[in-house]
């Protein structure tokens, strides 16, 4: 197969990249990839088939240059291993030194800093007792093991109690046990409890549990994922907080180590670990000061429900007493009302929405209850001094 040159008769490499583009760990590190790619202006053609991961064999008859590729899957790793072709993996980190592939470049993420900083997170908001929510053993789930390892060592190192639960896989059958099993595990956790998930997925389905068992969040349980799944964000009634792994910056090394190979250096056995990007603490760890029962259910139901339009009626309700009771104990525990307390979790959700997204001033009033722009527009003034586009050019600029 004669090269593919462009038109100045450079070399154009034709170079494929094995991910999942369904995942958001993989899609990260695509993106870093492609970040590389254009700030470098490199001649590459990227070849992104999903077909690839399902359909390994005869792959080395690719008449391609080079291959970037998620090596957490044991398939891809073992047929890859051997391949003349310039090979660069990206993969979880082992605190086993044989457990990484010998002779291939490895862009890593940091499993030991991914647990670490989830868990000083949750020790800052106050929490003594900590727990895992993990993934069944697998060979696909090998980074899910090396986490726990990281939590279990952490608990010995700290002389604490090491729970961890590595429940079902997530599948339609099991679906309604695994919920189950998940409910009765949190159930039994001494409370409060600060539970780390392995990904945002898991994170998620532990909220659905603590929602569906009517335990308190982050008051009871506080739970802190891993991605930082901004899509899932969604998904939840109530924020999730999570450490964002260096994906992108994984990708950006991972096709820096391929340009250097393609031009003629020799990396085999490098080994690079990318740590985290940091901890986006939200609602589902953030706790305040411990509080009663009644405040700390009319809080949970709050954190639900406060972006629908709730009134203090409807929280009253939910905790079974009276509006002037729950605001008895609001006024004492908290220094404010049930309606300061609405206003306020739908005035730091506007905020987050805000920061993390190009929604318009209309389409964030209407995710966060407050009914029209002119409204958010007011409390945002009369709470923070300025307007909302005021307060998203300011962070723009702080970033």
């Amino acid at each position: 197969m004669q090269p593919h040159r462009t038109h100045a008769n450079a070399r154009v490499y034709r170079v494929a990249l094995l991910f999942h583009a369904s995942k958001v760990y993989d899609r990260e590190v695509i993106a870093g990839i492609g970040s590389y790619v254009n700030q470098t202006r490199v001649a590459w053609d990227l070849f992104l088939e999903e077909d690839f991961r399902f359909r390994l064999d005869g792959i080395e008859d690719w008449g391609g240059d080079g291959i970037i590729a998620d090596f957490d899957d044991p398939a891809v790793s073992r047929t890859l291993s051997t391949m003349a072709l310039p090979v660069v993996a990206v993969g979880s980190s082992y605190a086993d030194e044989t457990l990484y592939p010998a002779g291939v470049p490895y862009v890593a993420t940091d499993n030991q800093l991914l647990i670490q900083q989830a868990y000083l997170h949750l020790i800052e908001m106050g929490f003594t007792r900590f727990a895992c929510y993990s993934l069944p053993e697998s060979p696909l789930n090998r980074w899910a093991q090396e986490r726990e390892k990281v939590f279990e060592t952490l608990m010995q190192r700290d002389r604490l109690a090491c729970h961890i639960h590595r429940g079902l896989a997530t599948s339609a059958p099991t679906w309604n046990s695994a919920s189950h099993q998940l409910m009765s595990w949190l159930k039994s956790l001494p409370k409060p409890v600060g539970v780390i998930a392995v990904t945002d997925a898991r994170a998620r389905q532990l909220l659905q549990a603590c929602i569906m068992a009517d335990i308190a969040v982050p008051d009871e349980v506080a739970i802190v994922g891993i991605d930082n799944d901004t899509l899932g964000q969604h998904l939840t009634r109530i924020q999730l907080s999570s450490v964002s792994q260096g994906t992108e910056e994984m990708g950006h090394t991972a096709a820096h180590l391929l340009h250097q190979i393609l031009g003629g250096a020799r990396l085999k056995d490098t080994r690079i670990v990318v740590p985290p990007a940091g901890v986006h603490a939200r609602a589902s760890s953030h706790r305040e000061a411990v509080h009663g029962p009644h405040v700390m259910r009319a809080l949970h139901y709050i954190r639900q429900y406060a972006c629908q339009g709730i009134k203090t009626e409807q929280v009253a309700a939910h905790v079974g007493l009276s509006r002037s009771s729950l605001e008895t104990y609001f006024r004492r525990e908290l220094q404010r009302t049930v309606h300061d307390e609405i206003l306020l979790y739908k005035l730091q959700q506007a905020k987050a929405m805000l920061d993390e997204s190009r929604l318009t001033g209309a389409e964030v009033a209407g995710r966060t209850g407050f009914g029209s722009v002119q409204y958010l527009n007011s409390v945002f003034k009369r709470e923070l001094g300025c307007t909302p586009r005021e307060y998203r050019e300011r962070a723009a600029a702080t970033k």
